[in-house]
């Protein structure tokens, strides 16, 4: 048996090949395209504010620039084209005539009904022979006939006679479908023949060459090269080396702007002459003379000696990274888009610091990384006023609020926590200071940042009343969000602090849908069945509040335990980046609903009560940060044995399941009935008319009894 190739002769299958490929793209790319990402930033809500920088549109510029970056714009081109063939194709194929391959059939050669009997097949081969027998027939000049032709069709006609009349070549055709037995396999190539033949081979094959040989391993290697030079940070190995080689453990927040200059992600941006061009004019701004205090980029003196000890794109980098800090106009649209163009990729890097201080442990260096990405987020130079974090506020106000002779900084929720009349005599009355309606912006602005007030923090152990050695423990924290200013807070309810364990059967509150209630709740709701809230879902915060900052960020929370006597960290952070309850209501209210969050780690080994230090920190916003001195008290596990055993053995009450399974089962074992156990007073307070009835049917059991015995006696 042979194999022959055939193609496609007149194209008409060709269009079904390309819309199959163009279709196994296309369709996949949108997918992907309208598919909603998982990114915090993509669904979380904004603070509202009609404030917008001075540098707006270059900071709008710098967030298309990162979409493109992220291949929307390609993948989308990409889909209009994938679809504007798929369409071509259709209309090709909706417009082109297909004929389909003819099968060989023996009834239609002779032109006879498949219920034709033997005589008469007999008779249509003897009619058709008289006139396409070669002896008979003469070629058909008109249609371009030749006596080849006149053969051929003779031979058609004879096969289709004996695959119906003699008994091997109809095996042969019953078989294989042909009275010539098995014929050679034909492979079908959807492509026109032109495209091999005439001598466009080596073209085809140089097509093929480059899409097998070049593209596809370049595309391959790219991916496999690129995801293998990330650390999980999205950081180059490279800038995690180098940023590992600048740690110190006396590293100062300025060092920390220094280190993070040392990534490569510099070189690509800061490519070419764009290292040195502006960089007199940058380091000339960012170390202009001090106006109230500092230079007005943050620089100290020991920053600047780090600025001019640099050299090339990382010198560059930190001038441009200063500048940024401290919202200094470069006065020249190539470098004041560089200056945004820094700030994200120095996040970036210090995500990957942050790494490298908490293997360290160090508490002052870990606060000191978790206060830079503040710094970056927010555009402010290191130990520079919070307020600068509110709209319209620069130094100069910000320094006419808190007053000259002022050492420590006024955080948003100090200047909110001032009466009306003050806080608006400290903004709008002094010279240097906002007007009436950038007040009123600023002051709304800073009423919707999400502060996080801890109302609780405990420790326990699912299940058990202590915590034990070596047990996995929770820290359970309570808190709500009250943004600063906010009147009339409500007091906490005490209910609200309870963290209620789920009963075995409460599958609900095991898989974390409704959470667990103590059995007061349930009786104060007065519906011990009552669900919980169906709003009660992870609900993400606003978006952080940073019009300089040209990403759009979801805040995150970090906490962490740390021993404040040796400085080190005791247990690693967790982070949390939801809340379980609203944080406002429709009308954009505070709902003063409590949170709850929680974190595990294993207890010491040790019996003994372990002091720590809790650290809550939002990476967004400077001067939100908590602290709170915890104690952790691990109990022997025989003490905890002796009161779960305490706690089997005491007697259960009688109203409740366990109670009336008991006087069940006793009442069975005695054979007779059961005395009702009177209720402990202190239990429980029953009516005069309940304990009325209850001595009566004490007192007719007794007769009963009396009356019993004399019976007997007779």
């Amino acid at each position: 048996m042979s194999t022959d190739y055939t193609y496609d002769e007149q194209g008409q299958f060709f269009p079904y090949f390309i819309l199959t490929i163009s279709a196994l793209i296309t369709v996949p790319l949108t997918f992907s395209l309208l598919k909603p990402t998982k990114e915090l930033e993509s669904t979380a809500p904004k603070i509202k504010s009609d404030f917008k920088p001075p540098d707006e549109n270059l900071i709008q510029g710098q967030k298309r620039k990162q979409w493109r970056r992220e291949r929307r714009l390609k993948r989308f081109i990409t889909v209009i084209a994938g679809y504007a063939i798929i369409a071509l194709m259709s209309y090709l194929i909706a417009v082109t005539k297909t004929t389909a391959p003819k099968i060989w059939d023996p009834y239609d050669i002779l032109q006879i009904p498949r219920s034709a009997d033997d005589k008469k097949i007999n008779k249509r081969y003897r009619d058709l022979s008289r006139v396409y027998h070669p002896d008979k027939a003469r070629p058909d000049e008109s249609k371009n006939q030749t006596v080849d032709d006149i053969n051929d069709h003779w031979v058609e006609l004879s096969k289709a006679y004996k695959a119906l009349t003699d008994e091997e070549v109809r095996n042969n055709y019953i078989q294989f479908g042909h009275p010539d037995g098995k014929q050679s396999y034909s492979i079908g190539i959807a492509l026109p023949k032109f495209i091999v033949t005439e001598g466009n081979g080596k073209y085809v094959l140089l097509v093929y060459g480059l899409l097998l040989g070049v593209l596809l391993p370049y595309v391959v290697g790219r991916w496999w090269y690129g995801t293998q030079k990330m650390t999980k940070e999205k950081v180059l190995l490279a800038s995690a080396g180098n940023l590992f080689r600048e740690y110190n453990e006396d590293i100062t927040d300025g060092g920390v702007v220094n280190a993070l200059t040392c990534g490569e992600e510099y070189k690509e941006v800061l490519t070419g002459n764009k290292a040195e061009n502006g960089l007199g004019k940058v380091e000339k701004k960012v170390s202009e003379s001090p106006t109230f205090g500092r230079r007005a980029s943050g620089l100290d003196p020991a920053d600047q000696q780090a600025l001019e000890k640099s050299d090339g794109a990382r010198r560059k980098a930190l001038a441009l990274l200063w500048a940024y800090l401290g919202r200094v106009a470069l006065d020249g649209s190539t470098l004041d888009n560089e200056k945004y163009e820094v700030a994200p990729l120095a996040l970036a890097l210090n995500e990957s610091w942050t790494a490298i201080s908490l293997a360290y442990g160090n508490v002052a260096q870990i606060l000191s990384a978790y206060h830079i990405s503040q710094n970056l987020i927010q555009a402010i130079p290191p130990h520079a006023s919070p307020l600068l974090q509110l709209p319209y506020i620069t130094p100069a106000i910000a320094s006419s609020i808190e007053g000259p002779s002022s050492r420590d900084h006024l955080t948003v929720q100090d200047l909110m926590s001032l009466p009306e009349y003050k806080r608006r005599k400290l903004a709008t009355d002094q010279p240097d200071v906002l007007e009436i309606g950038q007040y009123n912006t600023a002051v709304a602005v800073a009423r919707q940042l999400p502060l996080l007030q801890l109302e609780k923090v405990f420790f326990k152990v699912t299940g058990e009343k202590v915590v034990t050695q070596s047990s996995l423990v929770q820290m359970v924290l309570k808190a709500r969000v009250i943004p600063p200013g906010t009147a009339n807070v409500p007091p906490v309810n005490e209910l609200d602090l309870e963290d209620v364990d789920p009963d075995e059967g409460d599958v609900d509150a095991l898989v974390g849908r409704n959470p667990a209630r103590s059995k007061k709740a349930k009786i104060l709701d007065g519906n011990e069945d009552k669900q919980a809230n169906p709003e009660e879902r992870p609900l993400q915060p606003p978006l952080a509040y940073a019009p300089y900052f040209p990403r759009d960020h979801s805040p995150r929370w970090h906490v962490f335990l740390a021993d404040s006597k040796l400085g080190k960290m005791a247990v690693p952070p967790f982070t949390f980046t939801t809340f379980n309850k609203p944080l406002f209501d429709d009308a954009g209210n505070p709902s003063f609903n409590m949170q709850t969050f929680k974190m595990q780690f294993q207890a010491p080994p040790q019996v003994g009560k372990y002091p720590f230090t809790m650290h809550l920190i939002c990476d967004s916003y400077v001067g939100m940060d908590s602290k709170m001195d915890v104690v952790l008290e691990v109990e022997d596990s025989a003490k905890a044995m002796e009161m779960v055993e305490e706690d089997e053995i005491s007697e259960p009450e009688e109203d409740s399941i366990a109670g009336q399974m008991s006087a069940l089962k006793s009442g069975g074992l005695s054979g007779g009935s059961q005395q009702p156990r009177r209720k402990k007073k202190v239990q429980a307070v029953e009516s005069s008319d309940d304990e009325s009835d209850t001595e009566g049917d004490a007192g007719s059991d007794t007769s009963d009894t009396n009356t019993d015995t004399d019976t007997d006696g007779e």
